[in-house]
């Protein structure tokens, strides 16, 4: 059977777990990118995908896409933009917006055609499933769903990016952080508990690995990019932002390194883009 063939039997849909939907229902999420030191998280992934997309108009489907905090540039730079997103209120809250459709549903059974869209974003799906099975049935759904010759974009978390930041804060000198954050370090596991409100069910990757997963869906990868760099652990970062001129030239550094393999890891998040042959 081959991947754009649908068995005769229909498969059993997967469903998210009740605690990642229960943390993003908390709509926290927006303003952490939009706002403070999060904003070198939006601004660095906005200026990779204007440099790596296929020229607009393009078809392009942004799954987990949340409230649309992408969604909303990608249109207004010309694309045909769709969200599908698990959570109802990201659903209802992206589908507000000028040029931009959304419906419910899961990156591991995406609700779209074969082969009818240009882009297919994962901007979050892959943090959240903490099984290597479950990241290549999505990677292979955007497989599916991505024309020939289209292209693919994933985020990922990296591997040590917990013990960094809980570093940063200073919250690894609390005893049990230190032991969360050192589990997640070991396995990528970051493993849901509710005294610890400040995240949920997660994985976080090895970049190599992220290729591997790629291969694996039958995507050729073409290059990784690290989004943060090494600036989001500097403690001036957010008021660096705040001046258009220290803005750009902390941009134009993170530009300068975003895929240098001995720093690769050193970044917050990863975005690994592939293509459907």
């Amino acid at each position: 059977m081959t991947r754009s063939q649908t068995a005769t039997t229909e498969p059993q849909l997967p469903s998210v777990r009740e605690e990642i939907v229960a943390y993003y229902e908390q709509d926290k999420e927006d303003a952490r990118i939009r706002e403070g030191a999060g904003r070198l998280e939006f601004w660095r992934t906005q200026d990779i995908l204007r440099r790596l997309l296929p020229e607009a108009p393009a078809r392009l489907l942004d799954v987990g896409g949340g409230t649309g905090i992408h969604a909303e540039w990608l249109a207004a730079d010309g694309y045909e933009v769709e969200v599908v997103d698990p959570v109802p209120m990201h659903v209802e809250r992206s589908g507000r917006l000028p040029g931009v459709t959304a419906r419910l549903g899961d990156a591991r059974a995406l609700p779209a055609e074969d082969a009818a869209h240009d882009i297919v974003l994962f901007l979050g799906p892959l943090y959240h499933l903490p099984e290597r099975p479950d990241r290549v049935r999505a990677l292979s759904e955007a497989y599916r769903a991505v024309r020939p010759g289209g292209v693919v974009v994933a985020a990922t978390i990296n591997r040590f990016a917990g013990l960094n930041d809980t570093l940063r804060q200073g919250n690894y000198f609390i005893p049990e952080r230190r032991t969360r954050v050192d589990a997640v370090s070991a396995d990528g596991r970051h493993r849901y508990s509710s005294q610890d409100p400040n995240f949920t069910t997660a994985y976080f990757a090895d970049p190599g690995e992220v290729q591997g997963e790629f291969t694996e869906a039958g995507l050729v990868c073409e290059g990784q990019y690290g989004v943060e760099g090494v600036a989001w652990l500097m403690g001036g970062v957010a008021e660096w932002l705040d001046d258009p001129e220290r803005r750009e030239a902390v941009l134009a550094a993170t530009r300068r390194i975003e895929s240098e393999p001995s720093l690769l890891g050193a970044s917050g998040h990863v975005l690994t883009v592939g293509r459907r042959s």
